[in-house]
This record gives C-alpha cells, structure tokens and sequence, in this order.
C-alpha cells in the first residue's frame, strides 16, 4: 500500500475554544492537511459519519458530548473503525488516559500542543 500524502489527508479538529480550534487549523493547513471542524461531541460524530475523515483530533472536555462519548460512538460505526482518533487534552493524569485509550482513541496529546510533535505523531500512526 502506498503510502498517503499529507495533501490527501482529511483531519477533524474537534475543539469547543474558538481561539484553540483556529490556531490548530491554521497550523494543520500550513503543513498541508485538509481541516473539518467541530465544537461540540456530537457535532463532531455527526461530521465524522458525512465526512469520513482519516484522522480525528478529539478534545476530550467538550458540550452536549464529551469526547470519551464521542469517540465510543465514532467507534461504533463501521465505516469509521479505522479512522486515527487522537485524545487531545489539558489533563495528563494517567487515569484519564486510560479512559480515553479505552474509548478508542488511537494516542493521547496533553494541552498545549506542540505541532510539530503532533505531525510526527500523526506521521506514525498513519498506514
């Protein structure tokens, strides 16, 4: 299988903090990526479904759904089994990963995110 190019890659940002979720988008773009977003858990399953995006950056403290909530539904879908969702988050404590892990998530990146960290990361868990 060949590998995928950045510019072919679609990335949900799911983040409630406009300021957060721009700066993130902004970032992503520059190094190429094709950026959906979402503010809320069950926005972000909703985009996810219609929009089958490779790879799904979940803020984990988000309204209406959290994004354990969010991500277990994701996971749920069959045509989204094998999307990369990364836990994004400001709590680092190893309970709240575990939760996250367990709700499907792929890796877990504490808040503030280092980009070009995150690129690398997203370069690795990439087929």
């Amino acid at each position: 299988m060949p590998e995928t190019e950045v510019e072919d890659l679609t990335i949900l940002v799911v983040e409630d903090y406009e300021d957060t979720s721009l700066a993130m988008r902004l970032a992503l773009e520059d190094r190429g990526y094709h950026i959906l977003e979402a503010s809320d858990g069950a926005q972000a399953v909703e985009v996810a479904a219609r929009e089958r995006p490779q790879i799904i950056l979940m803020d984990l403290n988000l309204p209406v759904m959290d994004g354990l909530a969010a991500t277990e539904r994701i996971r749920s879908n069959p045509n989204l089994r094998d999307t990369i969702i990364v836990a994004v988050t400001a709590y680092s404590d190893q309970d709240y990963r575990a939760r996250a892990l367990a709700a499907g998530c792929n890796a877990f990146v504490s808040k503030p995110i280092d980009i070009e960290w995150l690129n690398e990361l997203l370069t690795e868990l990439l087929p």
